[in-house]
């Protein structure tokens, strides 16, 4: 019966599903590693950025390395470094990292149902590498394909890392030493909102995830006046709420049809 079962389920299977079933852990890696280089075209631009950025802010080689290694969150370090510029406290410069950054314990929690049964040390090294990049191939390659095993998630995972957190950290290497070759016109910068718009569009398949971006965009423009960013700290809780209420709106009414 449980053979019949497998076969039923196996025969609904897309070919591309049956491919990722098939793979085996080092071939995973070699897959999210593959599909992860795209984002080198704007985490050159975006790291090279905060290399130029922290030089200007009087940070020398030593301190820009341990502060890329350490944080390791693009959007918090230009935080953090802008923050220190201006002379604001220490306290208003952790905060506001924290609100920045605030997005990655919501990441966290979602991939809990996919990575949540793997080791200690493996939970450990996936929580250091957990980017933006990292998360949204991660995040959309187990929902299409749910049936994976836990090594060939962790595996694509790793391939993800390291087709990205490695190109970050020569990034700030070529800002801090071409910083001053760089022509003022060049805008750097725009890698930042494009990043961001690259990772989120992509995700926004129904109405909760859309229901939760809206509300995170209008929150943080109604909340724009509080310092330091931390209009975050308020625009995200409603955004998730909103989304969950949404997701259980629908599957109430869902439920009413059948």
């Amino acid at each position: 019966m449980t053979a019949q079962a497998d076969l039923a389920a196996d025969s609904c299977l897309t070919p591309e599903q049956s491919r990722a079933l098939r793979r085996k852990p080092a071939q995973c890696v070699r897959h999210g590693f593959v599909q992860a280089l795209p984002f080198i075209l704007v985490l050159l631009p975006f790291g090279m950025l905060f290399g130029v950025v922290a030089t200007d802010a009087g940070l020398d080689l030593p301190q820009i390395l341990g502060f890329t290694v350490l944080v390791l969150a693009g959007a918090s370090q230009f935080t953090a470094v802008q923050l220190m510029t201006d002379h604001a406290p220490a306290l208003v410069v952790i905060v506001s990292a924290i609100a920045v950054n605030l997005r990655m314990a919501m990441y966290s929690a979602s991939l809990v149902p996919w990575l949540g049964r793997a080791r200690p040390r493996d939970r450990a090294w996936i929580a250091y590498v957990l980017v933006d990049q990292s998360y949204a191939l991660a995040i959309q390659h187990y929902e299409k394909h749910p049936r994976l095993n836990l090594e060939q998630r962790i595996g694509y995972f790793l391939g993800a890392v390291l087709a990205t957190c490695p190109i970050w950290l020569l990034a700030t290497l070529l800002g801090v030493w071409l910083g001053q070759a760089i022509p003022e016109d060049w805008a750097l910068d725009f890698a930042m909102p494009i990043t961001f718009l690259a990772l989120i569009a992509p995700m926004l398949r129904s109405p909760a995830h859309l229901a939760a971006a809206l509300v995170a965009v209008v929150g943080s423009l109604v909340f724009a006046f509080l310092p330091s960013g931390l209009g975050l700290f308020v625009a995200a809780p409603l955004a998730m709420l909103t989304g969950a209420g949404v997701e259980v709106l629908m599957e109430r009414r869902n439920g009413a049809r059948l």
